[in-house]
């Protein structure tokens, strides 16, 4: 199955329209409200609208340029970052799976395991529900937990974990999470985590949205207690973090 050219950013406004739907009657509202207010305040109604406007411009452009326009989903950045799937290829995701029929395609004699370890009670976010509903769960897709993986220890040679554990909210269920993965690693397997991060770019781009990310800072520390040592960082895109990690002994 190929992806469509625009998928992304439709995607994005389809299980998030309600943000889009407020945006544009904040802005009708202001603009509207500005034929009854006094000049000066008029003019700040009208700045704000327009600011509001260039915002959401903003956060759907660099959503179509990361999503869409950008190399993401070809996965060739994985070998560029030597990472290169031979026999067994884990993906994992939070519930809205964009990535493993893309996978099974471009690496077809790796054995392909997808797990789902979305939990409406603890990941709440009502854009993974309209997602979930939209779109049908990959072929053989195991539901896990963040605490039980189904992994065997050392059994994994690359698990991939794209733009998904960020909705993991609290943090020591995510360092968990990275802990139990770290477990179910080869000695000389791979974990990559590819982000969002709560930088200035991701800011610039997405304004309060960034919000939803975690920092680099953030990360660190969660790989640090999971036990887990950062081999390769490096951007995809200025709007995206590829941790390539593996096991470092016991964790703290």
């Amino acid at each position: 199955m190929e992806r469509v050219k625009l998928v992304g950013v439709g995607n994005i406004i389809r299980f998030n329209w309600h943000f889009y739907v407020l945006a544009v009657v904040v802005i009708l509202l202001l603009l509207v409200g500005s034929n009854f207010l006094s000049s000066y305040v008029a003019y700040v109604a009208q700045i704000v609208a327009t600011l509001v406007l260039i915002s959401m411009l903003i956060s759907l452009s660099v959503s179509a340029y990361v999503y869409d326009f950008s190399d993401l989903y070809s996965f060739h950045w994985l070998n560029t970052n030597g990472v290169i799937p031979r026999k067994q290829l884990v993906n994992i995701h939070a519930g809205f799976d964009e990535t493993s029929h893309l996978l099974a395609k471009i690496y077809p004699t790796a054995t392909l395991a997808v797990f789902d370890f979305y939990n409406p009670n603890k990941h709440t976010e009502i854009s993974i529900e309209r997602a979930r509903k939209a779109y049908p769960p990959f072929p053989g897709t195991v539901k896990i937990s963040t605490d039980q993986i189904s992994l065997a220890e050392k059994s994994a040679e690359t698990i991939l974990l794209t733009l998904a554990a960020h909705e993991i909210r609290n943090h020591d269920e995510r360092t968990e999470f990275l802990k139990n993965l770290g477990k179910a690693l080869q000695a000389d397997g791979q974990l990559v985590v590819t982000e969002h991060l709560r930088d200035l770019n991701n800011f610039l781009a997405f304004n309060i949205g960034f919000m939803h990310f975690h920092s680099r800072k953030t990360w660190v520390k969660n790989f640090k207690e999971a036990g887990l040592k950062v081999i390769s960082e490096s951007k995809h895109t200025p709007f995206i973090s590829v941790f390539i990690l593996q096991p470092n002994g016991t964790a703290s």
